[in-house]
């Protein structure tokens, strides 16, 4: 089997590609790859909605859990995971109908780091994630035990 370019230069054949797709010169597209590639951009999309998220409910439940512990810091932590899902959210808003099963997930692998960093009881965190979708969106709102 011979190797294309696509597994030998990744950005070679990229650049190819593109500029494959420009002129419209289909015959040049990889299109098994390209499908392929595109099938990986969409996941890696969803995969960083939902890593936002979860660094969104990690710092709210450290915020909301240690209170003792909380700072401007903590503070900018959540007001950072807030503009980056923001920001992935725009740019893709195809995934907020997704947003729901997202929180699902990304709490309860939230709710266990917290434990982790916070080295309190995982009972000591909800189940289920207190707070709204809403609520996760406002910039402004900051929750309380």
């Amino acid at each position: 089997m011979t190797e294309t370019r696509y597994e030998t230069d990744f950005y070679a054949w990229l650049q190819t590609q593109a500029a494959h797709l420009r002129a419209k010169e289909w015959n040049g597209l990889d299109i098994d790859n390209l499908a392929e590639e595109l099938d990986t951009l969409g996941r890696s999309e969803r995969n960083a909605v939902w890593s936002h998220l979860r660094i969104l409910l990690l710092h709210m439940l450290k915020w909301a859990y240690q209170p003792e512990r909380r700072g401007r810091s903590w503070r900018r932590s959540v007001l950072l995971a807030r503009q980056h899902l923001s920001r992935r959210l725009q740019d893709s808003p195809s995934l907020r109908p997704d947003l729901p099963a997202f929180v699902v997930e990304a709490y309860a692998n939230a709710r266990h780091l917290a434990a982790v960093e916070t080295d309190l009881p995982i009972a000591a965190f909800p189940e289920t994630c207190p707070w709204t979708l809403d609520q996760l969106q406002d910039e402004a709102f900051l929750p309380e035990p």
